[in-house]
């Protein structure tokens, strides 16, 4: 099998390496991500394998199935980069990575969170410049704050055992109620509720039609002053200049993302020689308030060996006719 790797960094062609003795798999690594025009790349590739910014489009999707490629691999859980509906005109089936370690996304969303409450980052810097003052670097407990979880599903879930340690109360939004969150003493509400009672706000949803640009102008009103934000899922679950909005105007207190809107010009790159154009992005690093990484949620040894592993398992059930446990559809 002849796969060609997208949006490859040097981790990813690492990890890739490790695991391809008992596969045997031939590898083509390419830094540049996959569209239209980088498409052409694929000749000859049975396998095209693909990460979260890629862009799989019906222009791309037809460039793939001239050159005979019969698989996408995402090797991520989210796939609302592809076009479903070309893929499968194209008889060109679609494989993902459902889940890797819940426990690496739900971590990163509690160290935004406690990393923006008790401002560890600033006083890091202080004090190595010689600064011991706590002035202005006051926090508050989590403790008996609520916390509203959108999105309830592995990485949701993991996310609501972990806070409920700290004592918190925890209501969440969803499809479908978790018995197992239930008896933790996870309450289920509306999502205006959620909204509106909530100190926390951590996002854990996918991107699609329903849930895009779910906080924006509307939603942001309906919380509490000084709202905290959290997003390690998908950017544009967030209406970037809603969210800039409410920061000038204090509503939300603070805003702690992993995901950004625009993030396929910005993340994943060293950038820090260039004059960065987006001026959001900008507007987002002056605030105080505001924590940006960079789509590293994710990014654990467990995690990555996960993602690996399920993705040459996928292809290899492609390759002998297997069922596509996870194929998307």
């Amino acid at each position: 099998m002849k796969i060609a790797v997208f949006s490859t960094k040097s981790y990813d062609q690492e990890y890739f390496e490790k695991y391809n003795d008992a596969h045997q798999y031939t590898f083509s690594f390419y830094e540049t991500a996959l569209n239209s025009d980088t498409a052409k790349l694929t000749t000859d590739s049975d396998v095209v394998c693909v990460f979260v910014n890629d862009v799989i489009d019906k222009a791309t999707i037809e460039v793939l199935a001239a050159n005979g490629v019969k698989l996408i691999a995402l090797r991520c859980a989210g796939y609302n980069n592809v076009d479903l509906e070309a893929a499968e005109s194209h008889n060109i089936k679609v494989v993902r990575v459902p889940a890797y370690s819940p426990e690496a996304v739900a971590e990163h969303a509690l160290a935004l969170i406690l990393t923006l409450n008790r401002k560890t980052h600033k006083a890091y810097n202080r004090v190595r410049e010689g600064n011991f003052s706590l002035k202005n670097l006051i926090g508050f407990n989590l403790h008996k704050k609520t916390v509203g979880v959108i999105g309830a599903g592995q990485i949701g879930a993991t996310f609501c055992k972990i806070i409920k340690g700290f004592g918190c109360n925890i209501i969440a939004y969803d499809v479908a109620e978790n018995q197992e969150l239930l008896e933790l003493g996870v309450t289920y509400a509306s999502l205006e509720e959620v909204f509106k009672r909530s100190d926390i706000v951590s996002l854990h949803c996918p991107l699609n039609k329903h849930t895009k640009h779910i906080v924006n102008k509307t939603s942001i009103a309906e919380m509490k002053e000084g709202v905290m934000i959290i997003n390690t899922s998908r950017g544009a679950l967030i209406n970037t200049a809603d969210a800039i909005e409410g920061l000038i105007t204090k509503k939300i207190g603070y805003l702690g993302i992993d995901v950004y809107e625009q993030e396929e010009n910005l993340f994943f790159e060293d950038l820090s020689e260039h004059i960065i154009q987006d001026e959001q992005i900008l507007r987002l690093l002056s605030f105080p308030n505001v924590l940006i990484t960079s789509h590293q949620a994710y990014f654990t040894k467990e995690a990555m060996d996960q993602i690996t592993i399920t993705t040459l398992d996928n292809i290899k059930a492609f390759k002998n006719n297997k069922e596509l446990t996870n194929e998307v559809k």
